[in-house]
């Protein structure tokens, strides 16, 4: 058909390919475009169609999910060029129940997830991103972006990352964006989705989510519920605390980065590696 966009043209050829009888648009991101379809008008699935020329960790993010095969994770059943044909999710994000005041509940979900995730597997993908170079921006940030009184955490941050990457540790894939809400509730238990795909130290997995979630802020910032959290972690994956810690800080201080690239305030990650960092030094 002439005139077609991109994101027409895609889905066309998905409806064709995998017999598709509807889709619905879900949303839009910088690097996709996200519908649900249906099969013979019962099955519900998700595409989720890569703009051309856009996402690279989208594409490794796709292969990644492929190679979970399901496991912690929601199941790819095929995938064609930029377009990937997937499960439907249709429960609540774990960040929910977070909101909803089951912490505890929460962690041990999540720490379920990750030992999901982490399931020695043969054949990894071959392009994922080194952790190293996914804090590049932490390490080539020019200080005087950050506030002034400010820039003795982002050195701590930064000296901390240093330490850590300097320390030998088992290189694993990562979803390396495991954060509450991207982990969804369904009738196989909780999954995730929207990995970044990286290749690392296996216990920056959590760093994310003890920075998380968003819209629980007070939570989030009490640092009992930090120690809390990183104990319980602890005890159910068997990662070091301080290790635990010292990514949290790491990544609260390399998320700040990616704000002041794109010129949003840093306000939560400012306040929240004073306590990550004081939790770290008493780990």
């Amino acid at each position: 058909m002439m005139n077609q966009s991109p994101v027409e043209t895609a889905l066309n050829r998905a409806l064709i390919r995998w017999s598709l009888t509807k889709a619905s648009p879900l949303a839009e991101t910088p690097t996709s475009w996200i519908f649900r379809v249906e099969q013979n008008g019962r099955n519900h699935a998700v595409l989720k169609i890569l703009k051309p020329g856009k996402g690279d960790h989208e594409q490794r993010g796709g292969e990644l999910m492929n190679w979970y095969g399901g496991e912690g994770a929601a199941t790819v059943f095929d995938r064609h060029g930029g377009t990937l044909f997937m499960e439907w999710l249709d429960g609540i994000p774990l960040g929910d129940a977070v909101r909803q005041g089951r912490d505890d509940e929460a962690t041990i979900a999540l720490a379920t997830v990750v030992n999901l995730l982490h399931r020695p597997r043969t054949d990894p993908p071959q392009d994922l991103l080194p952790l190293r170079d996914h804090f590049a921006p932490l390490f080539s940030t020019n200080i005087r972006n950050w506030p002034y009184t400010a820039r003795d955490l982002f050195a701590r941050a930064a000296g901390v990352a240093l330490t850590l990457f300097d320390r030998p540790s088992a290189q694993v894939p990562l979803h390396g964006d495991l954060h509450h809400d991207n982990i969804i509730s369904s009738p196989r238990g909780w999954l995730a989705i929207d990995p970044k795909a990286l290749l690392g130290d296996p216990v920056y997995e959590v760093a994310n989510a003890i920075n998380n979630p968003v819209g629980a802020d007070e939570l989030v910032k009490d640092p009992r519920r930090i120690a809390a959290m990183s104990e319980l972690l602890s005890q159910r994956l068997g990662f070091p605390r301080k290790r635990m810690l010292g990514w949290a800080a790491a990544h609260a201080a390399l998320s700040a980065c990616w704000s002041l690239e794109d010129e949003q305030p840093i306000a939560a990650q400012l306040a929240m590696l004073p306590l990550l960092l004081t939790a770290y030094d008493q780990a």
